[in-house]
Parts: structure tokens; C-alpha cells; sequence
């Protein structure tokens, strides 16, 4: 470094290695700690709203300093973004913002720039959350990539904005902020988006484009430690994983390609009070910023960001292998390389199979015994017991007596991965190229290895050859293996009451064992002798059974190595319904709890007796979202929640709600207006009664939508100095007796002196270690018009 910290190199300012980064590491992890200090920080508290932005503020002035004689200048703008917008998301729903925090930072060279790339990340954070990994990480990595940036001796050829954004949290609310109506925002043309599913580990490229493969190509050519895959961005953009990014907003809102990254291991702390700082390893921190870095100064200095739209044509296929080197190609490229396959493989079938009705025949064997297989682990699973051993169950289901055998179930097993891989390319999805992997490779060693089969047999030779051949292939294969479930198995611990885990780890470990042993079970095949092997099997699955019986894998733990804790979330509430002409009708309090896994409150009720079944909930049908105070929509996936008798609830914030005027319209609709203060973050519930139907309101573009169950959610949340938040909707109006419409609105006060209870604090100490009860203080007020 220079004196005044411009390098040529940025490799020692980025210390590269692992093993020696002093330079990089330390005050990168100082901004971590930093942020993570002022604990949990929930749009609209003041350890979001001050603190956290009086810190950036202050990093970014320093470095705005310390690059003043370089090249290149930094601009700062504080934005305040107040809007609104609809997302399909949990069911569909809508979002209105009010007063949320971005700090953008725009650098470019002193002549300017017309082209940005935007790098976002987001300070916020869940409510009694520390948020060290989601996402304080990525933005001290930002903060650390930006004075890098800013201290190059030679001019940048295009601008960055840094955006850290401080209300991601409140479903994707700031970006949308900014990508809508910060004036930088136009001459943005691609970006890259910093996320948290899990807590550290390597950070995966699990979304890229839409389209716009050149994007793909710059990561693939840039980053120093890639993890990419696409088989990650369909699957989460497929919608299995209730989860979303900041991603779907510069798309869907911006029309901006981008790259999406996330941690994604050890995502059973994620959200959690466990999401610390000290647990972010720098290897991590390190890892992360070798990547970023290298890929923005790619992307700032290319020629693709001048006119991003003249490169954006079709997909990419691209995954790395083992973290070592990314393969990308185009997907039309893929289309021909697989179909190429799949014409070589039934070349293959057709010249070698002389018994054709041999071929389909087995083929009809081996899909049968699959099912059954996968139904025998299911039903197994069921109970709560799906360690069986997968593979015994093949064997014993095929049961083989000759040789040849062994032949034709290579052949049956090419055959079924060529129809996955003919039914995936036909469909237009870029995770064809796995099949074609597991095609191409087996079919060329096979086809190698025809003469030494025939000279001398399953000899020691051919097995080590074939399974050397086989290697590359089912090496990768088992590593998607390993994400899937590293993603997978934390989400089903928090994914609600209505989903089975069990059944879903069974499908997927028996899944995965069928298609890992579909070409070494060749070797069984030509085995003299399986008993040896079915024994051992057999015994692995009695140990495991005799263990689970005796309940030996209890689900939770508090352990500080590896906490896994159970999700419960509970809120002291103070429920009151309004009728017709607007007076009380009933009001009630009390603890509303909800467990977010499957097992419910089970394993609570031994230690908490009062929380059993004799307080479960039902959903009152006639109330906008069944009477309860939810915070996001997802009473569908939540359908199991207690209410505990409480005393009432007194916020010295209390909500005030009020209806400003109800009018009819010219064209035969009510328009009602409203007026709210309230919390930062309110939850709006319109139900309207039979026969009526909502036309327009004054939210995102004006056209109502609604949730899964026909009725209307808006989440709402604000920054500090919010005004009144005012509102109208129209409805059609069929003059029944029972009014045209409910309407519900929630206060959460995640925050403060309103956050807590005498009551909720003592039941929170009456939890167990390895539960986790996220907690806080709700209203639920209802009206009818």
C-alpha cells in the first residue's frame, strides 16, 4: 500500500489466503461486531433507524476520505422511500412502506459514469434476532469491498452503487424503494444481491439472469472461490422454499439481470438468537469477499454493462465442481449436447438388445420395486421411523440369480436416466445437464471397458476402472446431494405445522439412494454372493430402528456447538371485535402461541402443562384471518396455534383507527377512508361478506389482490417520523344485512418498552434451553361496515 492506501494490487490489501488475513479479516469483522452490538434491529427501531445508519454513515465517510485523492469520487444519499407494491409471495399479499431507510453510495470515476451495477445488502434484521449472518455480514463485507474499490489508482470504466437497505426484513420493502424511485436507479443495469439462508459456510450463486448469460460468464471468470448451481436457482425459483430475496424485486420491478448469493450452511440458526457474530468463521467473511470483490471489479470494468439488453439472450447451464472450477455454457448448447446423448445411448440399447421385450420387461421391474420401496420408507415414515436401509430394501425387492442380470440392469438404469434426461430438455430446464452426467459418463466407461468384461469378468481391473469412470459424475452428484439437504432439512424445522419432515427426508433420502446405486448396483448383480452384504445391511437397519424406538434421536438441542432449537413464536395480545354500529362487542386476551414445526407443542407440554390441547385454536371462519393478530400471511401453513388466558395488554403506543369517510360513488361502489397510527409494523385484514367483492384501493397499482383464501392482507411498516398512514379501498356494495365487509387490523411492537410482559417474560423463562420463543407484544382490533 501506498500512504494513502492506493494499491495497484488489491491482492494484498485483500490478503487472498485463508491463512493471512490481517488486513482484510480484522476490520471486516469489526464492522460485523459492531453491527451485531446494538442487537436485534427491526425496521423502525432506533437500533436500525440510528445507530446502525449513524455507523455506515460514519465507514463510509472515512473511506469517502481516504480515496479523495484517487481517481474515482463517492457520493452519498440518504433515501426515505414511501410506496407500496403486490408479490404473490406466501399466497399473495401486499406491501405498503413507509419512511424505510437506504444508504446508497454511488461510485464512479470523477468524469462520471452512465452505466452502474448495484451491490445490495440489508442491515435489518428479524425481531430478537442479532442477524450476524442475515445480513450484517454481507454489508461489513460491503463496506470492506467499497474501500477497496475506491482506493484503485486507475479510473473505474462504470459506476457502483453500494445500497445497504435497511428494511429487507419487512418482505423486500427497501429495494423496492430504491429500484422504483431513487433516480440512480435508471442507469442501473445489472446488479449482485447479498443473502443469508443459514449462518457462514461458502456462500452459493443459487439465482442468476432472467437470462443475460453473460453475467453467469463474469462470475465463472472472476470469482476466486465459486459455488454455483443452477439445479439451486430452480429449485428455489420452482417455489418449494418459502423463502424470497431482494433478487425478485430488481427483476420483477426493475427489469434488471443480477446474481444472488446466500449463505446457506447451518440454517438451523437462522433467525434466531443464535445468528452471532462469533459464529461467522473469517474463513467465511474471507471466502466472501474474495468473490464479490473479484466479480464487481470484473463487471464494473467490462463491456457488457454499457448495454446489458444486447447480450441478453437465453439461459445458462452452470456448476461448479467441488468449488475448484465452474462449467457454464449456454442452454441451447446444452439442448443439442444432451439430446446428442440421449440419441447415443438408444443407439446403444437398440444395436446391443437383441430381447427387446427382455429390456422392458426388467425396466417394468425396477420402477415397480422403486415404489414400492419409496411406499415401504413412507409408510415407515409415518411413524416417525425412516433410517431403514434403503438399499436392503432394493436388493432384497430385485433379487438377482444370474450374471446376466447384471448386464441388463446397467442398461435399465441408462435407460431411466436417459428418459429424465430427455423429459427435463424437452421441458427447457438447465438441470438436464445431471442426467446427461450420469448418461454420458457410465455409457462412454461402460463402452471402454467391453473387452475386459468379456476377457475376464468382474475381475478387480474392471471394477476399479468402471468406478473411476464413474467418479466425476456421481462426485458432483453427491454433492448436490449434500446442498439439498444442507438447505432442505433446517427449512422443515420452521416450514409450519401442515408439513410432515418425516416424509419429506424420507421421500428424499430414498430418492437419493435410488439414484446413487442405480450403476453400482451392476456390481451386486455380478456378485457371487450377496448374503454377506445383506446382513451387514440388515444389521445398520436394526441398530437404527432399536435406536429410534428408544429415542435416542431427540430433534432439539441446545448445545453451543450445533444449537438446533425449536421455533415458537408467542405474542400477548388483546383481541376486541367491533359490530355494525361500531361499539364493542367481545374482547379477550391472552398468550397466542404458534410452534413453526411440525411436532407442534408436544414436546413443551411435559415442561408447560398449560400449554396443551385443551387451549388448541380453531379458526373463526367469519373473522378476517380467523380472528388472530398474524403477522404474515401464513395461517395456511400454520394451522396448529394455542391461546393462553392473559391479562390485557396496555401499549403506551396504543393504535388508533379511524374511519375518515364512507361515500358512495357514481358508479354504484362504497369508497371508504381510513386513517391509522400505529407501530412500525401494523398488519391490515379485509374480508368482504358474501356477495361483495373489492374493485380498487389505493394500494400498489390500485388493483386488489388477495390472499389463498380470498381474503385481503397488507403488510405495513414505517421508518422514524412517519405520518399517519391514510388509506381507501371501494367495494360493491349488495346492502346485506351483516355489512359488505370486516375489517382487521394488528399492531406488533417488536421493540422497546412495549415489546414485553410481566406474563410473557414469565412464561419465556419457563421454555426450555433448546427452544427458541421469539415473542412480543400484538393487538387485534375488528370492525364491520
Amino acid at each position: 500500500h501506498s500512504p494513502h492506501g492506493v494499491s495497484n494490487d488489491l491482492q494484498p490489501y485483500w490478503c487472498g489466503s485463508y491463512c493471512s488475513c490481517q488486513n482484510f479479516c480484522k476490520p471486516k469483522k469489526k464492522h460485523l461486531e459492531r453491527i451485531t452490538s446494538v442487537g436485534p434491529r427491526p425496521t423502525g427501531s432506533p437500533e436500525n433507524e440510528i445507530l446502525t445508519v449513524n455507523f455506515l454513515l460514519e465507514q463510509i465517510e472515512h473511506i469517502k476520505a481516504d480515496s479523495a485523492s484517487g481517481p474515482n469520487s463517492v457520493t452519498v444519499d440518504v433515501q426515505r422511500p414511501t410506496g407500496s407494491f403486490s408479490i404473490d409471495f406466501l399466497g399473495g399479499f401486499t406491501s405498503y412502506y413507509d419512511r424505510v431507510s437506504n444508504i446508497a453510495v454511488r461510485l464512479e470515476p470523477k468524469a462520471g459514469a452512465q452505466h452502474l451495477m448495484l451491490a445490495n445488502c440489508h442491515f435489518d434484521s428479524v425481531a430478537n434476532s442479532p442477524g450476524a449472518s442475515d445480513d450484517a455480514v454481507s454489508c461489513a463485507v460491503m463496506l470492506e469491498v467499497l474501500h477497496s474499490l475506491a482506493n484503485l489508482s486507475t479510473p473505474l470504466r462504470h459506476g457502483v452503487v453500494f445500497l445497504f437497505n435497511g428494511a429487507e426484513e419487512n418482505v423486500l420493502q427497501a429495494s423496492h424503494g430504491f429500484i422504483t424511485q431513487h433516480p440512480w436507479a435508471k442507469q442501473v443495469r445489472a446488479f449482485i444481491n447479498l443473502e443469508a439462508a443459514g449462518v457462514g459456510g461458502k456462500e452459493v450463486v443459487f439465482q442468476t439472469g432472467p437470462e443475460n448469460p453473460w453475467l453467469v460468464q463474469a462470475y465463472v471468470h472472476a470469482a476466486k472461490h465459486p459455488f454455483a448451481s443452477v439445479v439451486g436457482q430452480e429449485v428455489f425459483q420452482s417455489g418449494v422454499i418459502p423463502s424470497d430475496t431482494d433478487f425478485r424485486i430488481y427483476r420483477d420491478f426493475g427489469n434488471i439481470p443480477g446474481i444472488d448469493l446466500a449463505f446457506i450452511e447451518n440454517g438451523f440458526l437462522y433467525h434466531t438468537k443464535y445468528d452471532t457474530s462469533d459464529r461467522i468463521l473469517t474463513d467465511s467473511i474471507q471466502r466472501a469477499g474474495d468473490n464479490i470483490l473479484a466479480v464487481l471489479k470484473h463487471l464494473v470494468m467490462s463491456e457488457e454493462l454499457a448495454d446489458s439488453s444486447e447480450y441478453r439472450h437465453g439461459n445458462m447451464v452452470f456448476f461448479d465442481l467441488l468449488g475448484m472450477v465452474v462449467v457454464a455454457y449456454p442452454a441451447r448448447v446444452g439442448t443439442i449436447i444432451n439430446y446428442m446423448t440421449a440419441m447415443a445411448t438408444f443407439l446403444y440399447l437398440f444395436k446391443k438388445c437383441s430381447h427387446p421385450s427382455n429390456l422392458v420387461y426388467a425396466t417394468a421391474v425396477v420402477i415397480l420395486s422403486w415404489l414400492v420401496t419409496l411406499l415401504t420408507v413412507l409408510i415407515i415414515a409415518l411413524v416417525g421411523l425412516f433410517l431403514a436401509d434403503l438399499v436392503c430394501l432394493v436388493v432384497l425387492l430385485q433379487g438377482v440369480r444370474r450374471l446376466e442380470l447384471g448386464e441388463l440392469y446397467f442398461d435399465v438404469s441408462l435407460l431411466l436416466w436417459c428418459g429424465a434426461l430427455v423429459y427435463l430438455t424437452a421441458n427447457d430446464l438447465c438441470s438436464a445437464y445431471v442426467p446427461m452426467l450420469m448418461v454420458a459418463f457410465p455409457l462412454t466407461t461402460k463402452l471402454l471397458l467391453v473387452r475386459e468384461f468379456k476377457l475376464r469378468g468382474a475381475s478387480v481391473k474392471y471394477s476399479v476402472l468402471y468406478q473411476l469412470g464413474l467418479a466425476l459424475p456421481y462426485v458432483h452428484f453427491m454433492f448436490l446431494i449434500w446442498v439439498v439437504f444442507e438447505i432442505f432439512t433446517p427449512i422443515l424445522g420452521r416450514s409450519g405445522t401442515e408439513i410432515p419432515p418425516d416424509v419429506v427426508l424420507a421421500t428424499l433420502v430414498t430418492l437419493a439412494t435410488l439414484f446413487l446405486s442405480s450403476f453400482f448396483l451392476h456390481f451386486i448383480y455380478l456378485a457371487r454372493s450377496t448374503k454377506w452384504l445383506l446382513a451387514g445391511l440388515g444389521t445398520v437397519f436394526t441398530v437404527f430402528l432399536v435406536l429410534v424406538l428408544c429415542g435416542m434421536f431427540f430433534p432439539y438441542t441446545a448445545d453451543p456447538s450445533g444449537p438446533r432449537p425449536k421455533r415458537v413464536f408467542l405474542q400477548h395480545t388483546t383481541r376486541t371485535f367491533h359490530g355494525l354500529d361500531g361499539q364493542v362487542k367481545s374482547r379477550d386476551s391472552g398468550l397466542w402461541i404458534n410452534s413453526f414445526d411440525y411436532t407442534g407443542m408436544q414436546h413443551i407440554t411435559p415442561i408447560i402443562p398449560e400449554i396443551n390441547d385443551t387451549i388448541r385454536t380453531s379458526c373463526q371462519e367469519d373473522r378476517p384471518f380467523c380472528g388472530y393478530p398474524w403477522f404474515l400471511p401464513v395461517k395456511f401453513l400454520v394451522k396448529k396455534n394455542w391461546y393462553l388466558p392473559a391479562p390485557e395488554v396496555f401499549p403506551r403506543s396504543p393504535i388508533e383507527f379511524q374511519v375518515l369517510s364512507k361515500e358512495q360513488t357514481k358508479w354504484g361502489t362504497v369508497k371508504i377512508t381510513f386513517e391509522v397510527k400505529g407501530p412500525s409494523h401494523m398488519s391490515l385484514y379485509l374480508r368482504p361478506h358474501q356477495g361483495a367483492s373489492l374493485s380498487s384501493w389505493s394500494f400498489g397499482d390500485g388493483v386488489p389482490q388477495y390472499h389463498l383464501a380470498g381474503e385481503y392482507f397488507i403488510f405495513y411498516s414505517h421508518g422514524l417520523d412517519a405520518p399517519a398512514w391514510n388509506f381507501w379501498f371501494e367495494i360493491q356494495d349488495p346492502s346485506g344485512p351483516e355489512g359488505i365487509i370486516s375489517v382487521a387490523i394488528s399492531s406488533h411492537y417488536f421493540f422497546g418498552e412495549d415489546q414485553r410482559t410481566v406474563q410473557l417474560e414469565d412464561m419465556l423463562k419457563r421454555f426450555p434451553k433448546w427452544a427458541f420463543p421469539s415473542s412480543w407484544v400484538s393487538t387485534y382490533h375488528m370492525y364491520r361496515y
